[in-house]
């Protein structure tokens, strides 16, 4: 396995290139020891050759959240930082990436799991940049975050979507979390509608169970390169 680690707008990135030129450029957020594990099992299954980039040293709360969550500052943790870190990971980022790559990417996909994956759905609201975005068990139900989707415009409409919760991930206590299953399929309808290759994906368990399996189910669906089957699948 060859990567090559690097530093772009004050983050530590990991760089997975592709064997052959011009393939799809990832870009996968999630906790930084996950990265290596999703390239390792990707390849076990024989993916699609493409390139992934993974960010490092990463303010989880407050980069990935689009806006002020109370609830989620509780600790003294600072949130409502998703502008600013996208801002440098467009400008600074992935020109980095780009230089590294054979060639031109085919595509430029952005995928994430929990608070990385409603950023990953917030972003085409705010840059052109994206081709294909992937959500796993992401947190959709975050305060305004329908709203926001569903009366703004994407820059970019993407020609393929992916997103997937646990079964039970909406049985919590907490008022927002609970709203996560149903938040994610109206969006998952509103998407549809809009002509968007979408697929939603309904997996057995909590947001913290099997994290990695459905983490790369996701990167290798926006891989594909046949549509998707219409529907909901229950896996």
């Amino acid at each position: 396995m060859i990567m090559e680690p690097f530093t772009a707008g004050k983050k530590e990135i990991l760089f997975f290139p592709a064997e052959k030129a011009d393939r799809p450029l990832i870009i996968y957020h999630d906790l930084p020891d996950i990265a290596r594990t999703v390239w390792d099992a990707l390849h076990e299954e024989a993916c699609p050759d493409f390139n992934l980039l993974t960010v490092g040293n990463l303010d989880f709360l407050y980069d990935m959240s689009p806006w002020p969550c109370g609830f989620l500052e509780q600790n003294g943790q600072s949130t409502g930082g998703a502008d600013v870190y996208l801002r440098s990971l467009v400008e600074h980022i992935i020109p980095a990436a780009l230089e590294r790559i054979k060639g031109a990417p085919q595509f430029i996909g952005l995928g994430g799991y929990s608070l990385a994956g409603l950023f990953a759905v917030y972003a085409m609201y705010r840059t052109d940049r994206f081709d294909r975005i992937a959500s796993m068990s992401g947190s959709l139900w975050y305060p305004g975050f329908e709203e926001m989707a569903t009366t703004e415009t994407v820059r970019n409409a993407p020609e393929r979507m992916y997103f997937s919760l646990g079964d039970r991930e909406a049985r919590t206590r907490n008022e927002y979390m609970a709203t996560v299953q149903d938040k994610t399929e109206r969006l998952v309808a509103f998407y549809k509608e809009a002509g968007i290759d979408v697929t939603f994906e309904l997996n057995k368990g909590n947001h913290f169970k099997h994290t990695l399996a459905r983490s790369v189910k996701g990167i290798r669906a926006i891989l594909r390169e046949e549509k998707s089957a219409a529907g909901r699948e229950y896996l």
